[in-house]
């Protein structure tokens, strides 16, 4: 039985262009061409983004500790340890809390699939841009002590007055370079996410990718940020330059609200060439507490 379903599932996922009804697009061919490998070598692993508990972190009525405690009891494999919730943020922690974190995620059986940081590079002033650059390189140390393989930053929230969408793209391809520079020489992989910010769609977000062109800089892709064109195709587009995910419940474009098609985003991650930590975000109102297990329950059963 467990070998007809098998069969069934890799059948599925070699005809997923035509399921997703993209079969004669670009994308959908590549992605039938690299799915049956795929399939075959399924090692991902699902983490929690701590964003999904921002409310409790925020209002200090839970911390990151606690947030360990319940993805170790709940069934994950990983957590994102995400900046914002570390005392103090925006200063780097101490060692200290650092090795205390780490230590606690060993012993509860966690990987660390990632931190984050808010930075700003879309920022014309270059002393200012400097100081955004100094303060990714700070917590990208951070990350290298705290074992995470990934740091997540920003672009910028968008064009600023009297400038164009080139310029500053200059100023964000140049910043991350220099990121990026430095994460290879502390074993960290820099990626921007994709945020419906200065970068809004998968073209825009290629392009930074690729001028960029380092190995030690991907993409953070957002499944729930492509809001301004057709949002699985935009995923698709750009999920062969992820190097770590945000799975989110639901998708707001062009006017419309709807529940995440889980089989559909599965597709398109079985197809990619990444293997690894898929980090889920809910948010959803309410006591994530309780908004967290269904979901990963569904993102296990129709990609774990």
């Amino acid at each position: 039985m467990k070998s007809l379903a098998r069969r069934k599932f890799l059948q599925t996922l070699a005809t997923g262009g035509a399921a997703l009804g993209l079969a004669n697009t670009g994308w959908a061919s590549a992605l039938n061409k690299q799915t049956l490998t795929a399939a075959a070598d399924n090692r991902f692993k699902i983490s929690l983004n701590a964003y999904s508990f921002n409310g409790p972190l925020t209002k200090g009525t839970t911390d990151l500790e606690a947030v360990m405690d319940f993805s170790a009891k709940t069934g994950f494999d990983a957590i994102d340890l995400t900046g914002y919730y570390f005392p103090g943020y925006p200063e780097v922690p101490t060692d200290e809390y650092i090795y205390r974190l780490k230590q606690k995620a060993h012993t509860l059986g966690l990987g660390i699939s990632g931190t984050g940081i808010r930075n700003e590079f879309a920022e014309p002033n270059e002393a200012r841009r400097e100081a955004e650059i100094l303060f990714v390189k700070k917590w990208i140390d951070a990350a290298a002590k705290l074992g995470a393989p990934v740091i997540r930053v920003f672009s910028g929230k968008t064009i600023p007055a009297n400038h164009t969408w080139e310029q500053t793209e200059a100023w964000i391809v140049d910043a991350f370079q220099q990121c990026a520079a430095y994460g290879k020489q502390k074993g960290v992989i820099v990626a921007v996410q994709n945020h419906n910010d200065f970068i809004k769609t998968a073209a825009q977000t290629l392009d930074i990718l690729k001028k960029v062109n380092s190995e030690w800089f991907g993409l953070v892709l957002d499944t729930g940020s492509f809001v301004t064109e057709e949002p699985y195709s935009e995923m698709a587009k750009a999920a062969p330059y992820a190097v770590n995910w945000q799975i989110k419940e639901k998708l707001n474009y062009q006017g419309r609200s709807e529940d995440m098609d889980l089989q559909k985003l599965a597709q398109i991650i079985h197809a990619s060439p990444y293997r690894g930590y898929l980090p889920i975000e809910t948010l959803s109102p309410g006591d994530p507490f309780e908004i967290v297990p269904p979901f990963l329950k569904k993102v296990k059963a129709y990609i774990g």
